[in-house]
């Protein structure tokens, strides 16, 4: 009896401020998880790992409470983003399984929630978390939902190749048509719940636009000044929403279920059906067109100029141990990768480097100048071979041993 309690709302209106800040959580997600695990070279396990516990902890706190508190309600959903993107990483670049089959485990694991919690509460409405046993279901559903987010959002980079300020373009196209059709009579559970999902890619790529250096065509504030940036931005929504209560629900009875007509419902569903074909048809297309390299490695336009060789061991004395002892693992699991003949998983991992250099160029380049240019290059001639068109496992074992060579 006691876990069928009722309890004041849980979770916050459903207002713009709740879109803000859920696309701030979700971009946070992808910043701080890739700055913990690449940047400070803690790797995913142990990223994982501590902030599995860390979640833990936060559900217990944010379950205690009979109301909704925003601190840490948001709190949670910030980390819930960054677990829920360590799980998809993990399968990825980890256990190497394709992100198409983590996109679709994930997508019949958040059917599979969403259809038992409706079986038991007979609802799947934000403004039905009243009890802690729907409480349970809603924090379940959303951590899978950013999981799926994760894996839908890079599987569309992988199939199209394109950068992510140009593909933070789909989920936010995807968003407005979501928005359109709840305007014109869809089911409002099933649109919050679509919109929901497609915040989490939408978030992603805004974070790697931003982190990504302006050679590659992002901003260039690397992972930590996104996610630092991203935190302020959130503490002060939170600060706000806190003193003005703009968001919270006072009395769940009192909230008027917003139904549709059935015809129209009935429609919608087609209309959302004829949206999944065209968004498939264009990945489909988008994913035949010539995408070997990055959009970025693509508009740097000639290749520059050879770098000799360096002397035996300057790389070594140029640059910090564990900074070359993080780029040699990812090396070394790429040239795994390659050798098991897992061009999607190569791929993806050669991409952690990419973001692991960009982040780093700052600190290093001003150590030797030289010493970095030639590891660039040898970086850039990996990168080029890994993500080739038509994949040449020799080149691309040549080009990642020529790497690793250097990095000694």
């Amino acid at each position: 009896m006691l876990l069928n309690r009722r309890m004041l709302s849980k979770v916050p209106e459903v207002t713009l401020w709740f879109w803000i800040i859920k696309i701030l959580c979700t971009t946070v997600g992808e910043s701080f998880a890739d700055w913990v695990s690449i940047t400070l070279g803690l790797g995913l396990n142990t990223t994982a790992v501590i902030f599995t516990v860390i979640l833990a902890a936060m559900l217990a706190w944010q379950m205690s409470l009979s109301r909704y508190v925003p601190l840490v309600y948001w709190l949670t959903v910030v980390v819930l983003s960054i677990t829920g993107t360590l799980y998809t990483d993990i399968l990825t670049d980890a256990l190497g399984v394709p992100l198409a089959v983590s996109t679709a485990v994930f997508a019949v694991l958040l059917a599979v929630v969403f259809a038992i919690w409706y079986a038991r509460e007979r609802t799947l409405s934000i403004h039905s978390i009243i009890t802690t046993p729907r409480e349970g279901f809603y924090w379940l559903a959303v951590l899978v939902t950013f999981a799926l987010g994760t894996a839908v959002g890079d599987w569309t980079l992988e199939l199209t190749g394109w950068s992510p300020g140009v593909a933070v373009l789909l989920p936010a196209g995807l968003i407005a048509a979501v928005v359109l059709g709840w305007r014109l009579g869809a089911n409002p559970v099933l649109s919050f719940w679509l919109a929901y999902i497609l915040t989490r890619p939408l978030g992603a790529n805004l974070g790697d636009w931003l982190a990504r250096s302006t050679a590659e065509g992002g901003v260039g504030l690397g992972t930590a000044g996104t996610s630092v940036l991203f935190l302020l931005a959130i503490l002060a929504v939170v600060a706000y929403l806190t003193v003005t209560r703009a968001d919270v629900i006072d009395n769940p009875d009192a909230v008027s279920p917003v139904t549709a007509a059935p015809a129209r419902e009935r429609a919608m569903l087609g209309y959302f059906a004829a949206l999944a074909v065209a968004t498939a048809a264009l990945l489909t297309w988008a994913s035949g067109q010539p995408h070997g390299t990055s959009p970025a490695l693509e508009a740097e336009g000639p290749a520059a100029p050879a770098v000799p060789d360096l002397p035996p061991g300057q790389v070594a004395t140029a640059f910090p141990a564990a900074d070359l002892d993080g780029f040699r693992t990812i090396v070394s699991d790429t040239l795994t990768k390659v050798q098991a003949g897992d061009q999607a998983g190569a791929k993806t991992r050669i991409r952690d480097l990419e973001r692991a250099w960009d982040d780093a160029q700052d600190q290093l380049q001003p150590m030797d100048g030289t010493a970095w240019t030639y590891l660039d290059g040898k970086i850039d001639e990996a990168l080029q071979a890994v993500r080739a068109g038509t994949p040449d496992p020799a080149a691309q074992k040549q080009a990642l041993d020529a790497l690793l060579n250097a990095l000694r």
